[in-house]
């Protein structure tokens, strides 16, 4: 994810004049709100005299409604409109909503239109939002749109670490390899697992070891049966096989040869686990399970006019 956290410093270094708008996307809990707010904390950092403001999308439509029915419609243009950076998270909430649409489109305007800087967040890319107008969804386009995608291994053991030190929680390393093996959707799971650990630790006045560990995290843990043949090997293995970084497999990249591994991934995960559709897409870079469908439908088709040769 080092490409968002560059283009993020970018646009706080110099707002307004690099990557406008700022477009991120990715899954719950992967550290998009975070962002935004470093984003907007870094920018008053450089720049104290800039006006910065944070809105989620739901508190963006809810002002609008209040102002139509107050009759304060001025008031509400110029809180969104004499900002130096606006921060918007999960625009994806506005999709279906033809009027907010319709405002954010015209505030949109007026601060790009003055320079004045964007960033936007949302679970999906601008051309994944259904019903997103698409004058709105080609404005959000004009500067870059980037992902997050889920932590690898390696930086999942550097978040929990980081975690434990800042809450002062003492956790065996070998508990803290569990969590990063088992947990591999979202930071927040990472950090609600290893919280549960601590509260075991201060309720009970003792050192959880694995075994308990495992106990307490059982209904958040994968089945090991199933983790026997996981979708997090099979990814590995697809990986392995084709040459390609799992962050690629997992990312929103649409090139032949990366989309047509992520499709095998997907086919073998449903083959070769008991895995719901829905959690193979949240498993494989957040997809939706029509996604998943489509997949699926797509390699078997391979598989009978290759022969078997995939």
């Amino acid at each position: 994810n080092r490409f968002a956290c560059t283009a993020s410093l970018a646009v706080s270094e110099k707002p307004g004049n690099t990557y406008n708008p700022l477009f991120i996307y990715g899954g719950v809990g992967l550290g998009k709100t975070h962002l935004l707010h470093a984003i907007g904390q870094y920018t008053l950092q450089l720049h104290p005299d800039k006006i910065v403001k944070y809105v989620s999308a739901e508190r963006f439509l809810n002002d609008f409604i209040n102002a139509l029915r107050y009759k304060n419609i001025f008031a509400f243009k110029e809180n969104y409109r004499n900002n130096d950076v606006l921060l918007v998270d999960d625009i994806h909430f506005l999709e279906d909503k033809e009027a907010s649409q319709e405002e954010f489109f015209h505030t949109f305007n007026a601060l790009h239109d003055t320079n004045r800087q964007i960033v936007l967040s949302s679970d999906r890319s601008p051309k994944n939002i259904s019903t997103l107008e698409e004058r709105l969804r080609s404005r959000f386009e004009w500067g870059l749109v980037t992902d997050i995608t889920p932590p690898d291994l390696e930086t999942r053991m550097a978040i929990l670490k980081k975690y434990s030190e800042r809450e002062k929680i003492s956790v065996p390393d070998d508990i803290l390899n569990l969590i990063a093996e088992k947990i591999t959707s979202n930071i927040r799971e990472l950090e609600g697992s290893l919280t549960r650990i601590a509260a075991f630790t201060s309720l009970t006045k003792s050192k959880p070891d694995l075994v308990i560990a495992k106990n307490i995290l059982k209904d958040i843990l994968p089945d090991d049966k199933e983790h026997k043949t996981s979708i997090q090997t099979i990814i590995k293995e697809v990986s392995k096989y084709f040459s390609i970084p799992i962050n690629d497999i997992l990312s929103a990249k649409r090139n032949k040869f990366i989309s047509h591994a992520r499709q095998l991934a997907m086919y073998l995960s449903r083959e070769l686990t008991s895995s719901s559709l829905p959690r193979i897409g949240k498993s494989i870079g957040d997809r939706d399970h029509s996604t998943v469908i489509y997949a699926i439908s797509k390699i078997a088709d391979l598989i009978k006019t290759d022969k078997g040769r995939i």
